[in-house]
């Protein structure tokens, strides 16, 4: 353990709790982070060593996680009766049909549902329902997968439902067709439609009387609910929906690697043949026995845990953090009730400041928070240094752990009582460079390598214009400050955006710097000016 921990744990001796530090990933995800931190790791030990030691001993810097059930930062803690369940299951062997038979049934009794079975995460579940809708149990069709000719090969979905995750669906090669009212809905399904999927929440204004339509052609309705608390009985099922599906490591506290999907007994043991151990497309997204007893010890904890104490608990920690830090001038702090819904359902803290007064902005404070000891994982940031806005930091305590307050406590007043320096990059000095015009960028990813095209329109300081990708395109904005060039840009796909940000410098009349892809890394990317041929003219000439 680190002497700046062992300093930290005698600072707050005063309390019980379990390791300073603990499990996670380094956070990559575009907008978790102001800006994407090189990875942080710990002093590497000889090997792996099992203990409470177990991440530093291979390197890697465990986290507090304030922030909620992301999956880069290792989404929940798993209950204990879920490790215990866990433990048990590893040490015997079982016939996986038959282990399913019997969860799916316990499932059902728990969960008021027809039928359960246990998945790779919820998005294997996603994958496995679309297969089952659109195959079935029929051999042939399965194996014909992603092959879908011939077989009924449109989901409908909702524009407001279109998501990163809808990934899992388009997978099986659908085609997806989105709709925004009703009457698109009902004028949508026809004979090649598979299913109607819904993202729970806002976009679910329209089951009920989607249902209805459907049930009479026998369309099925799956909800995608990963973050949803789980209702019992099941509030999507009794809407009409005929499936719906969770994640298992949020705030089930179950396995990570688990999902859940319920609905029509036929239907989801569809789903299991379309999936592990059974070879059909859902082949690779394997659940182990360990993980589906794991996921069914969660259910059964889940119709145990006292909810309204663990409310009570939340509260209580966002309480201490905020009478902590409420002392230092120009702080401010704000309880947020969470919004309608059934996500990442919990209050959180809003802490604000005047970053001129403080000395610190808020992009600064999470980020530094997360690189030092101990490591914290905020909630999005507000405020950068000189802009002249007001800076903030969110606590979640969804997934922060008995103790986490007091650590969060004390290490947020340490930095806003007294700033440490941060170092800021100087402006550049200068009259803007003239980039204006068409630039040939090529773009070397950590494998593989593209040639994109960007159209500069510049008014001082300020660009704007396009950005054209390999086979996308989209808008870009930013500033040029003497010769160093920042801007953003965003292709639509899908239920997606691919992000850029792109940050360097003009240097002998040739664009260089690094790109920054959010949770797909970075690439290096050098740009030349466009040279225009006598047959072509300049764009806007």
């Amino acid at each position: 353990m680190s002497s700046r921990a062992t300093v930290w744990r005698e600072r707050l001796n005063g309390f019980s709790r379990r390791d300073l530090f603990r499990g996670g990933g380094w956070l990559a995800a575009l907008g978790l982070l102001p800006k994407r931190p090189a990875v942080a790791a710990a002093r590497p030990a000889p090997g792996l060593s099992v203990g409470r030691d177990l991440y530093q001993s291979i390197g890697v810097r465990p986290l507090i996680n304030c922030k909620g059930t992301f999956t880069i930062i290792s989404g929940s803690q798993t209950l204990p009766e879920v490790k215990a369940a866990m433990e048990e299951a590893s040490r015997h062997y079982v016939h996986l049909d038959e282990l399913m038979e019997a969860v799916g049934a316990r499932l059902a009794e728990l969960t008021q549902a027809p039928w359960g079975i246990v998945t790779a995460g919820c998005a294997a579940a996603l994958t496995h329902a679309t297969a089952a809708c659109v195959a079935g149990a029929d051999p042939e069709k399965m194996q014909r997968l992603p092959n879908v000719q011939g077989l009924k090969s449109e989901v409908i979905m909702p524009r407001s439902s279109r998501n990163v995750y809808d990934h899992a669906i388009r997978m099986l090669g659908v085609h997806i067709v989105e709709v925004d009212t009703k009457e698109q809905y009902l004028a949508a399904i026809n004979e090649n439609t598979a299913m109607v999927c819904i993202l729970g929440g806002p976009s679910d204004k329209f089951l009920d009387e989607v249902a209805e339509a459907t049930k009479p052609k026998g369309v099925p309705i799956l909800v995608d609910a990963a973050a949803e608390e789980l209702t019992i009985p099941n509030i999507h099922l009794k809407r009409g929906a005929t499936m719906v599906a969770y994640s298992g490591g949020k705030c089930i506290r179950g396995p990570q690697c688990a999902g859940l999907l319920l609905g029509p007994k036929d239907l989801l043991q569809a789903a299991w043949l379309n999936s592990a151990p059974h070879h059909a497309f859902g082949r690779s997204l394997k659940v182990g026995k360990e993980e589906i007893m794991g996921m069914l010890a969660a259910v059964e904890m889940w119709v145990k845990r006292d909810h309204q104490a663990e409310w009570r608990t939340w509260e209580s920690w966002l309480a201490n953090i905020s009478s902590k830090v409420a002392s230092i001038p120009s702080v401010r702090t704000e309880v947020l009730q969470p919004s309608e819904g059934l996500s990442n359902h919990a209050p959180r803290l809003r802490i604000s400041w005047d970053a001129e007064r403080v000395g610190i902005a808020g992009n600064e404070l999470e980020k530094y928070l997360y690189d030092n000891e101990p490591r914290i994982v905020l909630g999005g940031s507000t405020g950068a240094w000189g802009s002249n806005q007001q800076s903030s930091i969110s606590i979640m305590p969804y997934m922060m752990m008995p103790g986490d307050d007091k650590i969060v406590a004390a290490r947020l007043y340490e930095v806003l009582s007294k700033p440490p320096q941060i170092r800021r990059a100087p402006e550049e000095s200068g009259p803007p460079a003239a980039v204006a015009g068409q630039w040939n960028v090529r773009l070397d990813f950590v494998r593989g390598s593209a040639n994109h095209v960007l159209f500069f329109e510049q008014q001082g300081e300020n660009i704007t214009g396009m950005h054209r990708g390999s086979m996308l395109a989209g808008d870009l904005r930013g500033t040029v400050k003497g010769n160093h060039v920042r801007f953003r840009s965003s292709f639509p796909y899908e239920g997606t955006r691919i992000n850029y940000q792109f940050e360097g410098r003009l240097e002998n009349g040739a664009l260089a710097g690094l790109v920054d892809l959010g949770e797909y890394g970075t690439a290096r990317w050098t740009g030349r000016r466009h040279q225009y041929g006598n047959g072509e003219r300049r764009r806007g000439a």
